[in-house]
């Protein structure tokens, strides 16, 4: 029972797929032209070429789940790689079935049916695989369909990843210990053996899974783990231990048959920069338009409730570390810097209006740099913009932090909607920002600007 659910996952997807597919075409076929809610074309697909064309789509949709990668089913997979490798599927079902309309000829080819087809297909097979998951999730958690795993190591890296497995209990791996053979007699943890006693410990234990989280300097060991299982049929998982690497982002490639490890390389570049200054350009300019009552309410208020313009120019440095105007509401005094020069602004700061105060409070202050973006200067998405004066500083005492700037900066971050705002742990953001810069894609932007709307503008940090 301990492998044979996983092994079978394989095979469950590949069924759930073929039968959801079915539905999904025919229930196409039957909202176009049988609900009523659509108008009727002159000729109208009779019901038996729908039903004639099943055999062929399942066919499609098994191979297009199968070349996105779709059966190979790990422990680790993540929610939002299934959900994007269901779109992909798909999408790549739909062009299949439209190819095969073309060769073929077939006369059920209606556009509308096709569209409602890929858009139930996507639904369909994303309830099944979520409604499997759960119920793998729930055996899993009462002690079903365990794999038992061990962690190589002692050190810091090897109890972050034992705290990580022990609060997913969904993945149904079983830590069993750990294996070190350095000071374990002093350690708390529970050390099953030492390196070399691993092909004792896996017959023993009946290990299935093995996490390698050793530090940079034991390089050798982890080769010495990697020959000891080599007559093994054990998943070996590599926990690396780089602090000095925030935003670790692993890629492989083959340079003259050498397997070359790129452990941080941007996404923003060719068609990328393109589809994100689009996706930029277009927001800003939908919500400019929308929300612009509220920014003449709020620059009105300004202006009556203190001294001095409306709009506050402060420079800051963007992609390239390249100086701009960054445009605010403004909240604080005209006289705000006289005395004190460039400071950071602290939670009760003497120096904000009493509107100001509200405006920052809110996030409001930043609704002006939707300019900025639409100008070229920043980004909706990416790392908050510093001050030079605060960059000089910041790039002196703290590793990578010019990294920051390989990317526009943005009116929101991965950071900011984690918390991380205001007087806060700058090594802690810049981890988050070096995340965002290395993981980038559309949908994270997307996925960022949604939890920016839902929890980002008002925040213990914002003041």
């Amino acid at each position: 029972m301990v492998r044979r659910i996983s092994q079978s996952l394989g095979l469950i997807f590949l069924l759930l797929d073929l039968i959801f597919t079915a539905v999904a075409w025919v229930s196409a076929y039957l909202i176009r032209f049988r609900s009523g809610w659509f108008d009727l074309v002159q000729d109208v697909p009779p019901f038996r070429d729908c039903l004639t064309d099943i055999p062929i789509v399942m066919l499609l949709g098994a191979a297009s789940f199968y070349w996105t990668g779709q059966y190979r089913i790990t422990r680790l997979r993540r929610f939002r790689e299934e959900l994007w490798g269901i779109i992909q599927g798909s999408l790549l079902l739909l062009l299949l079935v439209l190819a095969t309309i073309f060769l073929t000829r077939d006369r059920y080819e209606p556009r509308l049916a096709l569209a409602i087809f890929a858009l139930l297909e996507i639904f369909l097979v994303f309830m099944a695989r979520r409604t499997t998951w759960s119920v793998l999730r729930r055996l899993r958690q009462a002690g079903y369909d365990l794999s038992g795993c061990v962690i190589v190591g002692s050190g810091r890296e090897a109890r972050r990843t034992h705290r990580a497995l022990s609060k997913s209990k969904w993945l149904g791996l079983n830590v069993l210990g750990f294996v070190d053979e350095q000071n374990p007699l002093n350690s708390d943890l529970p050390i099953l053996g030492g390196i070399d006693d691993l092909p004792r410990l896996m017959r023993e234990h009946q290990i299935e899974q093995v996490f390698i989280a050793l530090s940079l300097k034991r390089f050798g060991d982890v080769r010495r783990v990697f020959d000891l299982l080599g007559d093994t049929l054990a998943e070996v998982h590599l926990i690396p231990d780089l602090p000095g690497l925030s935003g670790l982002a692993i890629q492989t490639t083959s340079l003259h048959g050498m397997t070359v490890l790129g452990l941080r390389e941007s996404p923003h570049h060719g068609i990328n920069v393109l589809v994100k200054r689009l996706m930029d350009f277009i927001i800003a300019s939908v919500v400019l338009i929308l929300i612009s009552p509220i920014m003449a309410i709020i620059a009105l208020a300004v202006k009556l409730t203190s001294p001095g313009p409306i709009l506050y120019r402060q420079e800051r440095c963007g992609l390239n570390g390249k100086a701009f105007d960054m445009y605010k509401f403004r909240s604080m005094r005209t006289d705000a810097e006289q005395k004190t020069g460039a400071v950071w602004a602290q939670k009760e700061d003497n120096r904000k209006t009493l509107f100001g105060a509200f405006l920052r409070k809110t996030s409001l202050d930043e609704l002006p740099q939707l300019f900025n973006v639409l100008m070229g200067d920043m980004s909706l998405v990416g790392p908050r913009p510093e001050r030079p004066v605060f960059i000089k500083k910041f790039s002196r005492s703290i590793p990578n932090y010019m990294t920051r700037h390989s990317v526009k900066v943005g009116i929101t971050g991965w950071a900011q909607v984690h918390g991380w705002r205001g007087n806060t742990s700058l090594r802690k953001r810049l981890q988050y920002d070096l995340y965002y810069i290395t993981h980038w894609t559309p949908w994270l932007d997307l996925r960022i600007l949604f939890l920016t709307a839902l929890r980002g503008f008002i925040h213990k940090n914002a003041y």
